[in-house]
């Protein structure tokens, strides 16, 4: 009968023990979901040419609102000589790394710009540089 106690207690110990290994119960902190969110959101508004939304998710005056800005300037250049125009961006953040008030989200991207017979695409590893602002992150860069 002993052994019997025995073994129930060694597998209660034994479960408690695999429970407390086990990453269910862990959540990102909510500064890594909101910092994965806003990049995001940042290019799911490129892919809808939704260009104020795009540099609302950046830190005005920095690089990210500036390359923004380029991209739309020359996705209005293409409608020149295109009536539709069409961007598709995919990003799939894996890392998101916090310091105080600044943070990298670093992962793979891909972008397919079309428009007519024309089509351009690049994809690779990249980070994207963010600032605390208030209570929400914005990107700042590359």
């Amino acid at each position: 009968m002993k052994w019997k106690y025995f073994l129930v207690i060694l597998f209660l110990v034994l479960a408690m023990f695999l429970v407390g290994c086990n990453s269910i119960g862990v959540t990102p902190s909510d500064d890594e979901a909101k910092i994965k969110s806003v990049v995001y959101e940042y290019f799911l508004a490129i892919n809808d040419q939704n260009w104020s939304k795009a540099k609302s998710c950046c830190v005005y005056g920095s690089d990210r609102y500036y390359k923004t800005c380029v991209i739309e300037d020359t996705v209005k250049v293409l409608y020149q000589y295109s009536s539709i125009v069409t961007i598709t961006c995919v990003v799939n953040i894996t890392n998101v790394s916090i310091y105080g008030n600044n943070a990298d989200a670093c992962g793979y991207g891909t972008i397919i710009i079309t428009a007519g017979y024309y089509s351009d695409s690049d994809s690779g590893s990249s980070c994207y540089h963010l600032q605390k602002v208030g209570n929400s992150w914005k990107i700042y860069g590359p």
